[in-house]
């Protein structure tokens, strides 16, 4: 067995796409996965499963959710192993004071290099970002409310990826729950 993160785009933001954690743990339990556990109300869960394709988990859990709730949700999944080293590799360690304000937004694919090829960090100072293999680190140390990185920034560049993003506080929660912990 092992063990999953499924992280899911866009649900109970703005009061769109609404889906109960509880249904989400049925759901998720009831396709055959377990140790089922969510975090927070905007789609976060740890499961173990035997089912060794990510990929196949994603379009699995994407079209249980259209079946039972009849929205379009994306699902992007990491094994433990992965978010580990995601949390591992944060290149703004020695400078994020504010983990609400360290952001990593998870990709479908890898990010590609060349669409920022024509961006000068320094124009977007005191904000910064790090690209790693399936992700994209952000510092932004005044909040996502003053950034110039914002969707508009991140969709031209990312699209056709599939994203998804979560602040530090949440990826160190479901590393507890990853380990065992209970949700907070």
């Amino acid at each position: 067995m092992t063990t999953y993160v499924a992280l899911l785009r866009g649900i109970n933001v703005g009061g769109n796409k609404k889906i109960a954690m509880a249904d989400l743990r049925g759901l998720l339990s009831g396709l055959g996965h377990t140790g089922v556990r969510t975090l927070l109300q905007s789609g976060n869960a740890v499961f173990a499963s035997d089912k060794p394709s990510p990929e196949r988990l994603s379009a699995g859990i994407e079209a249980a959710i259209a079946d039972a709730f009849g929205m379009a949700v994306k699902v992007l999944i990491r094994t433990g192993p992965q978010l580990r080293a995601v949390v591992d590799g944060n290149p703004f360690a020695d400078k994020a004071t504010n983990p609400s304000r360290l952001l990593v937004t998870f990709l479908s694919g890898p990010p590609d290099p060349a669409r920022f090829a024509d961006v000068d960090p320094e124009d977007y100072l005191p904000d910064e970002y790090a690209l790693g293999d399936r992700e994209v680190y952000q510092w932004l140390p005044a909040g996502i409310l003053s950034t110039r990185l914002d969707q508009k920034f991140w969709d031209r560049r990312l699209r056709p990826a599939v994203t998804t993003t979560r602040n530090w506080n949440t990826l160190t929660k479901l590393l507890a729950l990853l380990a065992g912990g209970s949700a907070a």
